[in-house]
């Protein structure tokens, strides 16, 4: 019996021989140019300015988030909305920092935020940001999201985890709001082995940002950005490498994970394609059991992984495990519902959450995916839910 993986690592033999002989040049390993080179390239791709990589996707909330604290936007006991759809580390690091989380519940056309419930939680909450997560590839209504933020003076931020080159208008999910975070872990649309990416059009974001991710030192601002800072400081040359101008962290990944990651980049294009192209297919087999039809015209959807939803989901589930396929919850369900976040705020449910909780589940979705791997995944689903 044929398995038919969830995910697939998008680093392959070519990727390792590449890696190999690079090695055998004895570079620096640890944080170097060859990740300035790489974030210089993933901006380029995303169509913004400036670009971090760090060591993780969920670093990469941490820091996003923190910027705002560092900022004076964020203050303790302020709210921040989080989606109920989406990862631990998008509300955590909420939690870590002192703010209040505020959850909204899913749009099941796109499975990110309500609206109407957002709309709603801005008018009565008064939150001072949100965390906006694309999901699986579907793109959320970014007009009326951005528009809402403006409105009520709410700074955006966006996990993209999940959605690298979807667009809303031919734009780039991720250059909509103040920030935006990318995961570069295994089964993602490109893979540093572990990793993160932030995004940001504002430089002094972006200088903040460095400086969190090293300890909270200026070694690797610009020569003109460092100038200022020592001299607002009074900082001499000789003290300079070793001053901290913020309560950093250390969450530097690897120039070893950027030489693999601009490999990555080559082939991103050609990843982005094939993903969309499963999903529609996925969609013309499924028919009327597709629950999720997003295909507008100003929406293009990186699939990430394809989203179902059964009334016979338990039976389903064990039907395409039998026939070697994987399938996995739909992201972690509710967060309403995780322990960690109901032992400080008590359980919440949310009326569309519920569906998705109880519901629905992820469908593979890879470039190595074949037609012939998704009608047989699809036939399956039709003999349960015809």
């Amino acid at each position: 019996m044929n398995k038919i993986e969830l995910v697939k690592d998008t680093i392959d033999n070519k990727d390792i021989d590449r890696l190999i002989e690079w090695l055998k040049t004895y570079p620096r390993l640890t944080k170097s140019t060859v990740t300035t080179e790489f974030e210089e390239l993933f901006a380029k791709w995303m169509g913004c300015n400036y670009c971090v990589f760090v060591n993780s996707g969920s670093s990469a909330n941490l820091i996003m988030l923190y910027v705002l604290v560092q900022k004076g936007l964020l203050n303790i006991g302020d709210k921040v909305v989080v989606p109920s759809l989406s990862w631990a580390t998008d509300l955590s690091p909420v939690m870590q920092l002192g703010l209040e989380p505020v959850l909204c519940d899913v749009d099941l056309d796109n499975l990110s935020v309500d609206v109407n419930h957002l709309e709603k939680i801005f008018k009565e909450e008064g939150p001072k940001a949100l965390i906006l997560v694309s999901v699986l590839g579907l793109v959320p209504e970014m007009d009326k999201i951005v528009d809402l933020c403006n409105k009520y003076n709410v700074s955006l931020l966006e996990d993209v985890c999940e959605s690298l080159g979807s667009k809303f208008n031919g734009k780039n999910l991720g250059n909509f709001g103040l920030m935006s975070t990318f995961s570069t872990y295994f089964g993602h649309h490109m893979s540093t082995i572990e990793g993160g990416l932030i995004c940001t059009n504002e430089k002094d974001v972006y200088d903040l940002m460095l400086m969190l991710r090293s300890h909270g030192w200026d070694r690797d601002l610009c020569e003109d950005s460092t100038k200022k800072l020592r001299s607002k400081w009074g900082v001499s040359d000789f003290n300079g490498l070793y001053t901290f101008y913020v309560p950093g962290f250390n969450m530097r990944a690897t120039d070893l994970q950027a030489y693999i990651g601009i490999g990555q980049i080559d082939k991103l294009d050609d990843t982005v394609i094939s993903r969309n192209k499963n999903y529609k297919i996925y969609h013309e087999l499924l028919g009327e059991l597709s629950f999720f039809k997003q295909q507008k015209e100003n929406c293009f959807v990186s699939n990430f992984a394809f989203p179902y939803v059964s009334d016979n989901r338990d039976l389903l589930v064990k039907e395409l495990s039998s026939n070697g396929v994987e399938v996995r919850p739909l992201i972690c369900g509710s967060m309403g519902k995780q322990p960690f976040y109901s032992k400080v705020y008590g359980e919440l449910s949310l009326p569309n959450s519920e569906i998705i909780d109880n519901k629905a589940l992820y469908l593979p979705n890879h470039p190595n995916l074949t037609h012939s791997d998704i009608k047989f995944v699809c036939d399956i689903i039709k003999r349960v839910d015809k």
